[in-house]
């Protein structure tokens, strides 16, 4: 075997130094091939996987680390003061108290405000830890030293709820907030002191003459691009705002390590005081009729609301024609079964003016159930919905389930979370049964890690996690060790010329 694989290959130049390969206790690339393809142990294959699996991460961390670095040439388009008095006066007005966690996070946003490198924070919590006060802080400071802000929102749905949130909190204040929508006029667009919108606020001609920070929520799910084109109307080429980016879904460690290595980490890791736990339930095809009679009667009695949430048949970003059907159906069907109640839809491929219109009813109540696509993931704040029906369940990642379950339990009543799966196996069960333990986001991102991979961890695959094609996200000894030695690298570059040389011919056919 050995002979059959010198003949095909005499010779491979090895991109990393010796002295590397030694410090690491690694293999020559070479002799990788030769035992992943041609092992004659266990033993080989395992330390051939571990060369070819260290080069893996080993690439992905200089691309993190360059980007990092690449960042700090860039020098802050607004200097700030921090009136750490100002800040104290503005959360003790609040009519909750911050968490540790929030304080933790909001004293290191507003260290990183007072430098000359832009902040390139990424702000992680689970549902409901309260991110939004924590980013608004950011917000209050830029007003306090004259400078404009930026909110920006993957959904509709999310802009308006941060709209209707972030006004009412900085109405004392005197704060102009403006919502930008695709149907926004050019003559509506006014100055203001804080921007919130979706990918409008990419295309609007609006006056960012003064912003000096920027908020990107659910950054995950919004391209490089998308987010590249927002700092650079935002800023210049050597000049950028502060940038803050939340995420809602916890982010396994090892990935948060490796793909996020560009951006300085904050995480609440605690729920604010009063928070009821949710109970979840998975509900059997057997069991489903009797499921039904007690939300009615629960309805009726506690005076509670229910959403009801269908799943995307096709893996996509936008809801599809067919998905639009999939949900009419079920509402039609929905609407012979709880007969007597009223029932609003909601789906993507409804006009901003329909949509609005139908949250409005449900806020209101004047509907006793909502039956909707996932389009109500995020950003729904509906106190007295007290029931999540999920169906479909195992077509959707833990992390999502778990994010829809967080749309419930935010009133004074006890919730639940109804589990409605189609299909049954082990997978399906041990999956379902997590939800049922109530574990929290991180530690169900952790397992969906282990069943599903990382491009199920948000739901989607398209929302931006690769596939590693040999090394595992569940490795973090070997993450920390790539991340060490790309440190070094980049921090010694003339010593490396074959591993820089190889590694940028790499990225440029990748990209």
């Amino acid at each position: 075997m050995k002979y059959c694989f010198d003949k095909v290959k005499p010779s491979l130049t090895d991109y990393l130094p010796n002295n590397l390969i030694e410090e690491q206790n690694l293999i020559s690339l070479k002799k990788a091939f030769q035992f992943v393809h041609f092992p004659e142990s266990s033993k080989e294959a395992a330390k051939g996987k571990e060369r070819l699996a260290f080069d893996e991460l080993l690439f992905l961390q200089l691309n993190s680390l360059e980007r990092k670095l690449a960042w700090q040439k860039n020098e802050v388009n607004r200097h700030y003061l921090v009136d750490s008095k100002k800040v104290k006066a503005f959360i003790d007005k609040l009519p909750f108290s911050l968490t540790l966690s929030q304080k933790k996070a909001i004293d290191e946003i507003a260290a990183d405000l007072k430098k000359k490198i832009p902040m390139n924070r990424l702000l992680e919590g689970d549902v409901g830890s309260g991110k939004t006060i924590v980013s608004a802080i950011g917000v209050y400071l830029s007003h306090l030293n004259g400078y404009q802000s930026v909110y920006m929102a993957p959904t509709q749905i999310l802009a308006q709820q941060h709209f209707e949130t972030l006004s009412k909190l900085f109405k004392p204040y005197g704060l102009k907030v403006l919502l930008v929508t695709s149907e926004t006029k050019k003559v509506d667009i006014k100055k203001a002191d804080l921007f919130i919108g979706t990918h409008a606020l990419l295309f609007k001609e609006i006056p960012y003459d003064k912003v000096g920070y920027v908020v990107i929520d659910e950054q995950h799910r919004f391209g490089v691009e998308q987010r590249n084109k927002l700092i650079r109307l935002t800023g210049s080429k050597t000049l950028a705002p502060h940038i803050l980016t939340m995420t809602a879904t916890p982010i396994p460690r090892t990935i948060a390590l490796s793909f996020y290595g560009d951006l300085d980490l904050s995480v609440l890791t605690e729920m604010p005081k009063g928070r009821i736990p949710i109970k979840t339930i998975v509900v059997t095809k057997q069991k489903r009729a009797s499921a039904y009679d007690w939300i009615k009667t629960t309805i009726k009695k506690e005076k509670v609301q229910v959403f009801v949430v269908c799943p995307l048949i096709e893996e996509s970003d936008k809801e599809t024609l067919l998905n639009v059907k999939s949900v009419l159906k079920e509402f039609a069907n929905l609407k012979q079964e709880f007969s007597g109640f009223r029932l609003g839809l909601l789906h993507g491929r409804l006009s901003i003016k329909d949509k609005n219109a139908v949250l409005a009813k449900f806020k209101k109540g004047s509907l006793d159930i909502l039956v909707a696509t996932p389009v109500v993931e995020v950003g729904i704040d509906i106190p007295n919905a007290s029931i999540m029906l999920i169906e479909g369940a195992e077509r959707f990642g833990l992390s999502q389930l778990h994010q829809l379950r967080g749309r419930v339990g935010r009133g004074k009543k006890k919730s639940y979370c109804l589990l409605f799966p189609e299909l049954k196996s082990d997978k399906v069960s041990a999956r379902l049964s997590a939800m049922e333990r109530g574990l929290s986001g991180f530690e169900l991102s952790e397992l969906d890690l282990k069943l599903r991979g990382p491009g199920e961890i948000f739901g989607l695959r398209q929302h931006g996690f690769p596939e590693l094609k040999i090394a595992s996200w569940l490795d973090i000894v070997l993450i920390k060790k790539a991340k060490e030695v790309a440190g070094v690298v980049l921090g010694n570059a003339a010593k490396y010329p074959a591993l820089l040389a190889f590694y940028r011919l790499r990225h440029i056919s990748q990209n």
